[in-house]
């Protein structure tokens, strides 16, 4: 795979079932048009070809209604942003049911198939493109009010300031197929972001997660409310012992929900397990039952329990895998090694749906970012080859490496090696998060590298999700201790192979990733022939106060002391690093700002270091995974031709 294949990064998601009709939005990157563009696609429960369902350019997240007549989607039209549109299943033009200037997000269906419950971001007037009075011109973005802030939790990466336009729920009726749409209903009142949309059996309320006390002070604690369906105040139905989301309401008026557990706010790399509560609508909270222990990490972003036969789908992070399995409703905190397994070994489970005894699952390999896998009676099966055209341009596979750290402990991470005998020059590539790992979903940037005649080494140290409770908590208050070592562990053990060359090898990685590559290349520089560290965290006195999560992640990570803070800094040991650097950042990043790259890479040029800054505009910081499509293309060029440069690849 080259840089330019990126537009072959064919991707499903938001798979919808309903008898013998199966839907996915397949997304891919634009590189001509600067965007991501997707149609609706129907998927052969039997295996016969997929094809388009939608006309659209950018249509996604596809919904069919529990009796199967209607589909929901979100259609992006030209540069416009999402809007809830119906198109009856049986034929027939879809029609839009919204119009809200910031598009609509998650969408929900009643249970009797005559409402659809969504979240929208809704701007304060003379924001954001509309104006102060009705009739009015809306003001361009410098001609604004000033924002008076009194908060620090008054913005996110890669939305912007969020205290001006909070997410809020909306219930909207189902026209008939003569009738026009209705406005839809705002159920609550923006006095904070909403999420995960559930129904109650009746229809007669709608669930939601939102910031305890409805966000009336700085919490990292998400609870779960109810609203009637007609509008009214929120009644508390679940005070979580931690965050809780991703709701599904069973046909008893059972809650079952994804969430953690944490005090106060350390919510540092808390695994996220299966819960259940009964809802009561009184304002009573009974407490939460855990079906699942410490040792199983749910993956929230594949999407809300499913519940088939009497067990709970849920997706769940194992070392480099994220798997389907089921938990039995029963259960009552049942390990890791008792959950049996549906879908995902040696792959990662990206999104699943169930209906009728049947799942459809988007599973991601190293050969594929995704595939749609029917399980049913006839058996498991892969019904989709989206990939088809990529696997033609030579991807390579992906092999486990084992090893022991410093001190003893297992370290585990993967390989990604070219074609032929080598040696090959060796990339370190670290991952983000930490709380996060690197595995056997399909990563773009390995194959890329390995195209180019490097072998890819991709270490999961501790701080990594998917290892267990304590793994993922070992580097609190201990970054640049036990997970360096353990990342040259990995590296070691990829050494010990002909095929990687010890004599050339570069780090790189971003956000966490870029922090350890400084880290490594202040304290073992002498191990690498240059670095490319990007978006990276490289003082924690300045991140604490200027990044979107900067004061709650420093003090849960690092603490709360100026002096540690300096200490666990790569800034402060900027004179060490004697190796060729190069910054990468995008002017937009709240996550890691830009003056954390900026700090950088001018304590490394007045030191006289072989340093370079390579600045994205109209970024942030998630630029590799969803920035603009020729950004992307440009980034992998820029990152082959520096290590061409300094580890002279002959790929």
């Amino acid at each position: 795979m080259r840089p330019e294949h990126l537009p072959l990064l064919r991707t499903p998601a938001s798979p919808t079932l309903h008898g013998d009709l199966l839907l996915v939005g397949v997304s891919a990157p634009d590189v001509a048009n600067g965007r991501y563009g997707g149609r609706l696609h129907r998927i052969g429960v039997d295996g016969t070809a997929a094809r388009p369902w939608s006309q659209g350019e950018r249509d996604s997240r596809p919904a069919l209604s529990p009796d199967g007549r209607w589909l929901a989607f979100l259609r992006a039209e030209s540069e416009s942003r999402p809007q809830l549109v119906l198109q009856p299943v049986d034929g027939g033009d879809a029609r839009r049911l919204t119009d809200l200037p910031l598009g609509v997000a998650d969408l929900v269906w009643a249970p009797d198939s005559t409402r659809i419950a969504f979240t929208a971001r809704i701007p304060e007037p003379g924001r954001y493109g509309t104006p102060v009075e009705t009739g009015a011109e809306a003001p361009k973005p410098d001609a604004e009010a000033p924002r008076r802030i009194t908060r620090e939790d008054y913005r996110i990466d890669d939305v912007g300031f969020r205290r001006d336009r909070h997410v809020r729920l909306f219930v909207v009726d189902v026209p008939d197929a003569s009738g026009e749409p209705t406005e839809p209903v705002e159920l609550t009142d923006g006095r904070c972001d909403v999420a995960d949309p559930a129904w109650t059996p009746d229809g007669g309320h709608v669930l939601f997660s939102a910031p305890r006390e409805l966000d009336l002070e700085p919490t990292r604690h998400d609870d779960v409310y109810a609203v009637s369906s007609d509008g009214g105040e929120p009644v508390l139905v679940l005070r979580s012992s931690g965050a809780a989301g991703r709701l599904t309401v069973l046909p008893d008026g059972t809650l079952l929900f994804i969430g953690n557990t944490f005090e106060a706010d350390d919510s540092a790399a808390q695994s996220e397990g299966l819960w259940t509560v009964p809802v009561r609508l009184d304002g009573s909270t009974p407490s939460p039952r855990r079906l699942t222990d410490l040792s199983v990490d749910c993956e929230r972003s594949a999407g809300r329990p499913v519940v088939v036969d009497g067990a709970a789908l849920v997706a769940v992070r194992d070392r480099g895998a994220v798997h389907l399995c089921r938990v039995p409703l029963d259960a009552e905190e049942l390990p890791l090694d008792q959950l049996p397994v549906v879908l995902g070994e040696h792959a990662g489970v990206l999104a699943f749906t169930a209906q009728g005894g049947r799942i459809a699952a988007v599973v991601s390999t190293p050969d594929s970012p995704g595939e749609v896998v029917v399980v049913d009676d006839a058996g498991t099966r892969t019904v989709t080859d989206f990939a088809a055209e990529l696997r033609g341009t030579g991807l390579r596979p992906v092999t486990e490496l084992s090893g022991t750290s410093a001190d003893g402990h297992p370290v585990h991470g993967f390989l990604v090696l070219p074609a032929g005998p080598g040696p090959h020059p060796v990339l370190l590539h670290v991952h983000g998060g930490p709380f996060s790992f690197h595995g056997w979903k399909f990563f773009d940037e390995a194959q890329v590298y390995a195209a180019a005649g490097y072998a890819v080494v991709l270490p999961n140290p501790r701080g990594s999700a998917g290892y267990g409770y304590a793994h993922g908590r070992a580097v609190v208050k201990a970054f640049g201790s036990k997970d360096a070592e353990d990342v040259l562990a990995v590296l070691d053990v990829a050494l010990t192979r002909p095929e990687c060359d010890a004599e050339r090898v570069g780090v790189m990685g971003g956000s966490y990733g870029g922090f350890m590559t400084s880290w490594l290349s202040a304290h073992h520089g002498e191990r690498f022939r240059a670095a490319w560290s990007e978006r990276a965290v490289n003082a924690w006195d300045s991140f604490a106060g200027s990044s979107d999560i900067g004061s709650h992640f420093t003090d849960a990570y690092i603490g709360a002391d100026v002096a540690t803070q300096r200490d666990r800094s790569p800034l402060t040991y900027a004179d060490r690093i004697r190796l060729p650097f190069l910054v990468m950042h995008s002017e937009q990043d709240w996550r890691c700002p830009l003056e954390q790259g900026q700090r950088m890479f001018v304590a490394l040029h007045r030191n006289g270091v072989e340093v370079e800054f390579l600045l994205f505009p109209g970024e942030g910081h998630e630029l590799t995974r969803g920035g603009k499509p020729q950004h992307r293309v440009q980034r992998l060029d820029a990152v082959l031709e520096w290590w061409s440069r300094h580890l002279k690849s002959t790929g």
